[in-house]
């Protein structure tokens, strides 16, 4: 049995898949920025020394780590609206991806603030350095610059990970797929395209992530240690 394949009826609907390529970007962007920012934040408590919200954010990155992404995104989306409080599809699907990024994000930079040695920051307290000063300078930069590519892979696999809540409704990349297909009948086609979308937006993205290192970590491109 051969099989012919068809792509001219499936490239003109090119406008779903523009689309749903911006609706990826969007949620990839928000919840990225997002979830390095609170990230970061819940490293800093982790690593702290009060007992109490260091257990806190413990507790919450072993719960969002242990637990499917979609089953997070249908109780923010559908199980939330039961009892009320209801928000746009959209929204519920980046607050979802904001909150399972944030707990990866935060174990990543936590390992990176709790590699950085000792005696380093002790020399920097030596140096008269304020603790503000310490922490920025001898803790949190370096820490940052020594899991960068592992926080660059993260949040390309966060890219990725967007096709899954086509699920609960959203109109991204994958989601729309499913439209052009029951118009088209050409699945192989359909699914060709997709891959090699995903994978032109996963080179690009990590393009700038290389460029965004260059720019940041002034040392390590002294070094030739960058990405």
């Amino acid at each position: 049995m051969t099989y012919e394949f068809d792509f001219s009826s499936v490239f003109a609907y090119w406008q779903f898949f523009l689309e749903g390529a911006r609706t990826t970007v969007v949620m990839s962007f928000w919840s990225t920025l997002a979830g390095f920012i609170l990230g970061v934040m819940c490293a800093i408590a982790r690593s702290s020394s009060i007992s109490w919200l260091s257990k806190t954010v413990g507790a919450y990155v072993e719960v969002i780590r242990n637990t499917p992404l979609i089953i997070q995104s249908y109780f923010l989306i559908f199980g939330m609206s039961s009892v009320g409080l209801t928000m746009p599809i959209l929204v519920g699907a980046i607050l979802a991806l904001v909150i399972n990024i944030t707990a990866y994000t935060c174990e990543i930079v936590r390992a990176g603030i709790e590699s950085v040695p000792r005696s380093q920051r002790e020399a920097g307290e030596c140096l008269g350095l304020s603790p503000l000063q310490v922490y920025w300078h001898i803790i949190l930069v370096p820490a940052l610059e020594r899991v960068y590519p592992a926080l660059t892979s993260q949040f390309i696999l966060l890219m990725l990970v967007t096709s899954v809540l086509s699920a609960v409704g959203t109109e991204d990349l994958f989601g729309v797929s499913g439209q052009v297909q029951s118009m088209t009948f050409r699945n192989f086609e359909v699914f060709i395209i997709l891959w090699g979308i995903y994978l032109a937006m996963s080179l690009m993205v990590r393009a700038i992530f290389w460029m965004l290192s260059k720019l940041l970590f002034v040392r390590r491109r002294r070094l030739g240690t960058l990405l």
